[in-house]
């Protein structure tokens, strides 16, 4: 329970420290670090993160059981979420697409590290998760953001393009570098190393602030149009996605103890902050990432200590 809590704790803080500080901020000085921090985290605190974290780290024990898990469980729970927003509440290509990826992106850093390491006893599953969702799910995501976005603007670059920036956006980038290192097992100089931790760990205190300043901004469920997507959205991500995860590792893996509980803990963890600067970066509805992030962030702590009394070894 311990890793549950000091997770949540981080998170809910920092947040915190955010909304307080736009409270208390100028208006027009609160806007200006936002214009400011979105483009930081996006093109420099998070690749450098994702270079340092997997470049620690033993790529052949990722690729057994925890990433498969982790993608079939994402697959399941962003296509279930698809299928009910298109067919069935009518939204647009692009509210489907950034809700889906709210339902199924997890908060596999902050949250999902310390869960890992004070309750599983080892941080494979987090780290699974993260490799699996930024080389994989994240690239398959940002490609479709990047088609949305190019049918929505007025400028119209070429469809290669488009692809080749999406799929080769920052964090993937950094994400490869990593695993590169790892797989060499190569790791720089430490008069080189050392800044690039220190910027890459300035990211996740750095993203989590800045939500809690746009809650200050942008008041949560002010679209009572929304409420349909929002409410489905929070069920897929805490109820469906980690129940999928309990089965498919249960009958389609085999896990047992630890391994089980690995992986449904990691599929019960909030939305990640991520998908709020993905949308954002590629001027896609965001207001319901938000929001999903949001309410997923207050109701996963019940839901993850309910996986741990069930689960928990």
């Amino acid at each position: 329970m311990e890793g549950v809590l000091l997770g949540f704790s981080i998170v809910l803080i920092i947040i915190g420290i955010g909304l307080l500080s736009a409270v208390l901020l100028p208006r027009d000085t609160t806007r200006q670090i936002q214009v400011g921090l979105t483009p930081t985290i996006y093109y420099i605190t998070n690749p450098l993160l994702m270079v340092v974290l997997v470049a620690e780290i033993d790529l052949r024990a990722l690729v057994g059981v925890y990433a498969p898990a982790a993608l079939a469980t994402a697959v399941v729970a962003g296509g279930v979420y698809a299928l009910v927003s298109w067919l069935v509440l009518k939204r647009p290509a692009a509210q489907t697409a950034v809700g889906a990826m709210s339902s199924s992106y997890v908060n596999a850093g902050n949250i999902g590290l310390p869960i890992a390491l004070y309750a599983v006893g080892s941080s494979v599953p987090a780290v699974s998760v993260l490799v699996t969702q930024l080389l994989v799910i994240a690239p398959v995501y940002l490609t479709l953001f990047g088609l949305l976005s190019r049918q929505a603007g007025s400028a119209q670059p070429r469809l290669a393009r488009t692809i080749l920036r999406s799929v080769a956006n920052p964090v993937t980038v950094g994400t490869a570098l990593g695993a590169v290192l790892a797989l060499a097992d190569f790791t720089p100089p430490e008069v080189l190393w050392t800044p690039l931790e220190m910027l890459g760990q300035a990211s996740i205190p750095l993203l989590l602030f800045a939500f809690g300043l746009s809650l200050a901004t942008q008041r949560p469920f002010r679209d009572r149009a929304q409420l349909p997507d929002i409410v489905w959205g929070s069920v897929v991500k805490l109820a469906l996605m980690p129940a999928a995860a309990w089965l498919l590792g249960d009958l389609a893996f085999g896990l047992q103890g630890a391994e089980l509980f690995g992986v449904v803990a990691m599929a019960a963890l909030p939305t990640a902050q991520n998908v709020y600067l993905f949308s954002s970066q590629f001027k896609l509805p965001n207001l319901l990432v938000r929001d999903i992030v949001f309410s997923s962030a207050v109701l996963s702590l019940p839901v993850i200590l309910v996986v741990a009394l069930l689960l928990g070894p």
